[in-house]
């Protein structure tokens, strides 16, 4: 029998649909009935997953599916619960996932949990991690069948550690602490970034260490399975005693407070949410609470989109800076092989690799380049990117291996372990791992911004280029890339201030029991910030470089270098006069976004092969055009 969710004047109501109800106008009786609500006048309704409207008429069988939602006003009433554009169109392109990835709470990637949180996996547990995380329970049934006095269990929180609490009052206790630290503020994650930082939570619980009892663990799956996201606001952690308010926002809605969005509701009460997708909310047991807000995730999910999207912008920022050298007719004598292993940095070596792998050679000859090169040697900003580049590469390095480490941590607190049968206090929530190694992030992928800025600055300028001034005919009439310029450094004025370290910062709370604390909230969100930028000065640059090869023309450059010309040329054509440039960037930028720049290429080994040598741990790489 079909079941649909319908919400009447924001009262939620399930309506079996039997053979007494076959069209929409019945389904909206029968649920204006339900809510107890009088019918006046008429009423109008919309599915909830896509907005769209539902003729009173149609075939509720052939319209709606089981479990969907359905929105309901009479006449007077508002449309409940708008959605924004991000939500709107992460239900339109929602598709339910088949693959199943497990968590054991020592195995997850960050590229695994990005793709958790594009919802192209949903999640199971796997056998190990569900007796470790029963033996752990067991540990915490013990003590409280013992009445034994321990924090978080059967004790007030931070400054109230002394404060003793009545064993009829544990699932209070538990209940007040996640509605109290429900204190966030700001504009909510997206679904992706929810789901990743829903995936990430689980990811630690099933680690065996926090004495969750398997009951709530599986009714959390189960809600990420059916992608039902509690609202959580973006501000509001101090990164220590872990990411305490988004963590217990995320909570609320489980326990079926608060808002939560689903493909097929859009935000609405999180109850309503839950119910009508077949599930119920969590009953937190003792300690529960504390160990469901008592951790880094916030972070570190938000750290992990901000790595994964650098690794690629990095990856690519290589390619583009030999498009533009190929456009201003620099050398390749800067790549040398010999110039790089007499400083093996391993980051450099990497770029001067990817770059003689693009640049003319006897295997890629270039008309554009082929003659003598006249100048003795190019600027820094064409010299120098492996050295520039390069260090970028190795930050990503280094922060891959801390946030790594950390997605796969035990970080709340009291931590238990059963096979000794107690439990510790300890620090592991403190997020200063996590945060030190974003600021570093931001500070290391900007400067990919900085020097393609510049780089962008020399395409323009006629005196450096010996092209068209802004790239562009009839200069004066046509003002060509000399505003996309100023945008360009606009943004790498903007990374300049997001680049100072918030984790250099701390402010003591709680009374002072909490009194140093990472502020790495801040970092992740200003890490993807940063990044973000990087991406879009850097499709400034490839649509810059592209427009000076077409100056070349009819000259090609090599044959890795003309496949991304045409890539580009498939989304944006070239610039013959002006017109507005924000749909060209952003079409680059998509590009960018999406690795397309990266996929024209088969890499192979690209990940770090380490083998040491005189020269210390080189990595090696093959790399061929697809054709």
């Amino acid at each position: 029998m079909l079941r649909v969710s319908v919400q009447v004047g924001g009262v939620w109501v399930q309506v079996m649909c039997d053979d007494s109800i076959l069209h929409a106008r019945q389904l909206g009786q029968s649920a204006i009935a339900r809510s107890g609500r009088s019918l006046q006048g008429t009423f109008k309704l919309r599915r909830c997953v896509d907005g769209a409207p539902l003729s009173q008429d149609e075939a509720v069988r052939k319209a709606l599916c089981n479990n969907d939602f359905v929105d309901l006003v009479m006449d007077g009433d508002a449309w409940s619960f708008p959605t924004g554009p991000v939500f709107a169109a992460a239900q339109t392109s929602w598709k339910e996932p088949a693959e199943y990835i497990a968590l054991d709470g020592e195995s997850l990637t960050t590229d695994d949990l990005v793709r958790l949180g594009k919802g192209l996996l949903k999640i199971k547990l796997t056998k190990e991690a569900e007796k470790k995380v029963c033996d752990s329970r067991a540990v915490i049934d013990q003590i409280i069948k013992e009445n034994r006095v321990v924090y978080g269990i059967n004790t007030g929180f931070g400054k109230f550690a002394q404060t003793m609490v009545s064993p009829d009052q544990l699932k209070e206790l538990q209940d007040n602490l996640i509605r109290s630290h429900s204190a966030g503020v700001g504009v909510p994650l997206t679904p992706e970034r929810t789901r990743m930082l829903l995936a990430l939570r689980i990811n630690v619980l099933a680690k065996g260490y926090s004495g969750v009892s398997m009951e709530t663990l599986n009714a959390i799956v189960a809600a990420f399975n059916a992608s039902c996201l509690s609202w959580v606001p973006e501000q509001g952690t101090v990164g220590a005693c872990g990411d305490l308010a988004p963590l217990a926002h995320l909570m609320q809605g489980l326990m079926g407070e608060g808002l939560m969005w689903s493909p097929r509701s859009g935000w609405a009460p999180a109850k309503a949410v839950l119910e009508g997708n077949g599930l119920t909310p969590v009953i937190l047991k003792p300690k529960e609470g504390l160990a469901l807000i008592n951790g880094t995730q916030m972070i570190s999910s938000l750290g992990a989109e901000a790595l994964e999207r650098a690794q690629a912008i990095a990856r690519q920022a290589d390619i583009v800076a030999a498009l533009t050298l190929e456009a201003l007719k620099g050398t390749g004598k800067a790549y040398d092989k010999d110039i790089h292993a007499v400083k093996p940095q391993p980051g450099q070596m990497e770029v001067a690799f990817r770059m003689r792998s693009v640049l003319p050679s006897s295997l890629y000859p270039s008309e554009i380049t082929g003659g003598d090169y006249e100048r003795v040697q190019d600027a820094y900003t064409l010299r120098c990117c492996p050295q520039v580049h390069g260090i970028a590469n190795d930050t990503i390095a280094f922060v891959k291996r801390i946030l790594t480490t950390e997605l796969n941590s035990a970080t709340d607190n009291p931590l238990v372990f059963a096979e000794r049968g107690i439990t510790i206090s300890g620090g592991n929530f403190h997020g200063e791992y996590p945060a030190k190694a974003l600021d570093f992030l931001a500070i290391g992928v900007h400067e990919l911004a900085s020097i393609s800025e510049r780089r962008i600055e020399r395409l323009c300028n006629p005196s450096l280029s010996e092209l068209p001034a802004f790239l562009v005919r009839e200069g004066g009439l046509n003002s060509g890339f000399m505003i996309a310029h100023c945008t360009a450094a606009a943004l790498v004025s903007e990374n300049k201030v997001l680049c100072h370290p918030s984790s250099v910062d701390s402010l003591s709370t709680s009374a002072a029991t909490e009194d140093h604390v990472s502020m790495g909230g801040w970092a992740a969100r200003k890490a993807l910030r940063v990044v973000e930028h990087v991406e879009q000065v850097l499709a400034i640059e490839l649509l810059a470089a592209c427009q000076g090869l077409e100056f070349h023309r009819p000259q090609k450059s090599t044959a890795p270098l003309e496949q991304v010309h045409k890539l580009v040329r498939s989304v944006v054509g070239p610039w013959d006069k002006d017109r507005a440039m924000s749909p060209d960037i952003e079409a680059a930028h998509k590009l960018l976004r999406e690795e397309k720049v990266s996929d024209l290429f088969t890499l192979k080994n690209y990940c770090r092969t380490s083998s040491r040598t005189l020269f210390g741990t080189i990595s090696y790489f093959i790399m061929t055009v697809r054709y």
